[in-house]
């Protein structure tokens, strides 16, 4: 069985470096369409698979395995390397592999309340863009010890680089009430992307400053996304780099990636009514 999913893990590889080969899986095409429109190409893939669990269902066998993807990318005269894990499954029947697809993660686990106080107080702080874009690299592709963990972490894994750049939680252990976390308890702010969203529009306790478009933001700063522009916001990212046209790469977690496209053209989540909201995180005061 593993060399079955070894010979399908090649295959996809080989599909984003060649124009010959035909691939069904949606994603895949969505990744080399993207770096058309970027002017970017990819050279090279590296892809790691390993296996983390087993199961039984009647006569199938059912293996969910990780998969990390390290994309080499060329743009212009620029090369750079983009990340992301992906969680799979693999089914084999009578020792032959019978389906294999991507489980995509679900988002935002956890209701907020209609309401949530985004807080009026200012805070002092000096925001260290750099300490948080350091955390964000330090822990992408894992979870740091000291908190919670989630299966959506996406807005904690943000709340939590906010906090490493320098800015102090406060409200607790109100949970609808500013921004915190305390072992097994949390504000709806700390890990909800749509309450994160309020609370960063607002930009009264977190000082920030909207702005119109992703060029605009620097390292350290804020994505919102509306993936069905439905007006709630699934999805928050961090600026962690940028790319030879001076556009950012963010990293994220729950679907974990690091330097990746600020778009999410290449995710299967995209849809046409997409929508970005963009926050310069500021200096308390």
């Amino acid at each position: 069985m593993r060399e079955q999913l070894q010979r399908l893990l090649q295959e996809r590889v080989e599909f984003y470096t060649s124009d010959d080969l035909e691939r069904s899986e949606r994603k895949l095409h969505l990744k080399k369409e993207l770096m058309r429109n970027r002017a970017a190409e990819i050279v090279r893939v590296n892809a790691a698979g390993k296996v983390h669990s087993k199961r039984k269902e009647d006569s199938d066998t059912v293996l969910t395995y990780h998969v990390h993807l390290q994309y080499l990318l060329k743009q212009e005269d620029s090369f750079y390397i983009e990340e992301e894990m992906e969680e799979r499954e693999a089914r084999f029947r009578n020792g032959y592999i019978v389906d294999e697809r991507e489980l995509i993660p679900s988002f935002e686990t956890e209701e907020a309340p209609p309401k949530c106080d985004p807080g009026a107080e200012r805070l002092a702080y000096k925001y260290d863009r750099m300490k948080a874009v350091q955390y964000a690299e330090r822990w992408w592709n894992e979870f740091n010890p000291a908190y919670h963990k989630f299966t959506d972490d996406c807005t904690n894994y943000i709340s939590q680089c906010l906090h490493a750049g320098g800015i102090p939680m406060w409200g607790a252990p109100n949970k609808s009430k500013g921004w915190w976390i305390r072992g097994k308890s949390w504000s709806y702010t700390w890990t909800t992307a749509h309450s994160l969203y309020h609370l960063l529009r607002a930009g009264n306790a977190i000082r920030t400053k909207q702005v119109g478009s992703a060029k605009e933001l620097n390292l350290g700063d804020i994505l919102c996304i509306d993936f069905e522009g439905d007006g709630r916001f699934d999805h928050n990212l961090i600026v962690t780099a940028k790319d030879q046209d001076g556009v950012p790469l963010v990293n994220a977690h729950t679907m974990n990636s690091r330097h990746r496209y600020w778009t999410y053209e290449d995710s299967t989540r995209y849809t046409p009514n997409i929508v970005y909201k963009f926050f310069v995180i500021l200096d308390g005061r």
